[in-house]
């Protein structure tokens, strides 16, 4: 491929790495009218999640804290029906607690690059090692959505832009950090758990992309491998 300068790279790859501008901007859905008193299919197993009484039928108080749970990840609607969307995101989140403090136990990410960032699709975590070494995470990000997937292979960090603003939409994407034809790692203001997903890019909470950016510089290594579930 052609290189292609900032400001080229910007505009082709602004796709790739901005959210729906309302949730850039952090808009929050709109309050559903009231609460269902449908059972969903995954009523156990949500009940269970959050510590709810585990009988497999609705209650107001069920479908309270369900609605809190999608108002605060974004999903929708969020009338607070145990569905797949919720369940979905609830089986993910007990995915990832499981990892612990060994996210390349599978060896997946390599170990002969020296510093590297890895990013691993399949349980939406990422994490920067030192060879065999864990330097910082693994954290929840937020990829690529069904026909904008956050594109796999080696990569490098071939530029940064701490106070990047999309030029098509005008969103702010802060400490951005450049690594695969406008797919970048950046924070944003949403939950990560919130569906179904980025156009490309690795959107991150503000903390996680700060502390990215005092680790890493251009020319670093990005793995990117697995794949998102809904993919």
């Amino acid at each position: 491929m052609r290189h292609i300068g900032r400001r080229g790279a910007v505009v082709l790859g602004v796709t790739g790495m901005v959210a729906p501008l309302t949730l850039a901007l952090g808009v929050a859905p709109a309050q559903a009218a009231s609460c269902t008193t449908s059972t969903g299919p995954y009523q156990k197993q949500v009940e269970k999640f959050l510590g709810r009484p585990v009988d497999g039928r609705q209650s107001a108080a069920d479908c309270s804290a369900i609605r809190a749970f999608q108002t605060k990840h974004g999903i929708t609607p969020n009338i607070g029906y145990a569905g797949p969307v919720t369940w979905g995101v609830m089986d993910l989140m007990n995915k990832q607690k499981a990892v612990g403090n060994k996210p390349n136990k599978d060896g997946k990410c390599p170990t002969n690059k020296g510093r590297i960032a890895c990013v691993n699709l399949t349980l939406q975590l990422s994490w920067i090692q030192d060879g065999s070494r864990l330097v910082y995470g693994p954290v929840p990000v937020r990829t690529g959505r069904n026909g904008y997937e956050t594109r796999t292979g080696l990569k490098k960090i071939y530029w940064r832009d701490i106070d990047h603003v999309s030029t098509l939409y005008n969103v702010p994407m802060p400490y951005s950090q450049f690594f695969d034809g406008g797919q970048a790692f950046h924070s944003v203001g949403l939950s990560m758990w919130n569906p179904p997903g980025s156009h490309g890019c690795v959107n991150m909470t503000t903390k996680d992309a700060k502390k990215y950016w005092s680790l890493l510089k251009k020319g670093d290594d990005v793995f990117v491998y697995g794949r998102k579930p809904g993919t």
